[in-house]
């Protein structure tokens, strides 16, 4: 007989108040998978995403009807307690942090493909580094992979002090980048904090009027327009999108223009999420948590996170 655990189960798409907390069937492990203890998650923008079924495209990889995949979350960290046949790098016991679309991690237990974590560092809890892995990730290849940043470079990141914008701008500043981020007034002083050169406050500056050069423009919180790119940028990465007709307006306009725009969906990757932990382990790149949930509120931070108020990550703690 299989053996059962407790997840969080969706059966159809819509908001937090459809997840059960329920019995549900502890997944088994492939070849290149690692079966892992789920110590502590955090919720991200994709996960309410995921779960609405928004934006409808999206259920062409995810379920077209209803959901393909009926455990959600994408982030956690924990012990593996098992691995399949052809993985050598980890093994049980270890502490492992990391993240995966197809989600899986709101459950006691979590089967994923084991380039999709990595070793936590040396001195690291499991709160914090459940914290970094999308949100990091997706930070890292904004800059470093598709922004191409190089030291001495000037960046502007939109939507800077969120989950992804955090971490971006301290990356940034560790690729030895000057920072400009954009932000609300009310937390001028915590992007500062974290590194940033300069802060554009958009409730006081209008950032769609802004004439400031820069050589990379990161959009974080999706609002801004192929001519702000364009405007203000030598280059830009587009990380997420407030709607979809806006998100259509920009994608025709870069289809048809020369500018370099990227956009792109984070890929899960261990050398990724290794680079991540050795800037931790350094105290190059500190985790801010707004809020910690125990795993029967998970309904309820992903309300939180809906309302993208959000001042870095939300985590969320397993009690036994």
């Amino acid at each position: 007989m299989q053996e059962s655990m407790k997840a969080f189960i969706k059966t159809r798409y819509g908001g937090p108040e459809i997840l059960r907390f329920e019995e549900a069937a502890k997944p088994s492990v492939k070849a290149d998978d690692v079966l892992v203890e789920v110590i502590a998650n955090s919720v991200n923008p994709a996960d309410w995403h995921i779960l609405r079924g928004k934006p409808l495209f999206a259920r062409l990889s995810y379920g077209l009807f209803k959901p393909k995949y009926k455990i959600p979350g994408t982030d956690f960290a924990g012990v593996v307690v098992e691995t399949g046949n052809n993985v050598t790098h980890l093994k049980a016991g270890d502490r492992v942090f990391g993240h995966h679309l197809k989600g899986g991690a709101f459950a006691e237990y979590v089967s994923v493909p084991a380039n999709s974590c990595a070793v936590m560092p040396a001195g690291t809890n499991y709160t914090e580094m459940a914290c970094v892995p999308l949100a990091g990730s997706t930070a890292y290849q904004a800059l470093v992979i598709h922004g191409q940043l190089r030291r001495n470079e000037t960046v502007l990141i939109n939507g800077a002090s969120g989950g992804v914008g955090h971490f971006a701008i301290q990356i940034a500043k560790a690729c030895g980048a000057k920072v400009t981020a954009v932000c609300s007034s009310k937390n001028a002083d915590f992007v500062t904090g974290l590194g940033a050169d300069k802060v554009i406050a958009y409730d006081k500056e209008d950032i769609h009027q802004h004439d400031g050069q820069y050589d990379l423009v990161v959009d974080t919180n999706g609002n801004l327009s192929h001519a702000d790119y364009k405007r203000m940028g030598k280059r830009g990465v587009i990380v997420g999108f407030t709607t979809m007709p806006h998100m259509m307006s920009v994608l025709l306009r870069k289809a048809f223009s020369r500018f370099p725009l990227a956009q792109f969906t984070a890929e899960a990757d261990a050398m990724d999420l290794e680079m991540l932990g050795s800037l931790i382990h350094k105290n190059k790149l500190r985790v801010h948590i707004t809020q910690t949930y125990s795993q029967h509120d998970i309904p309820e931070a992903l309300s939180y996170m809906e309302t993208m108020r959000t001042k870095g990550k939300i985590a969320i703690r397993w009690l036994r």
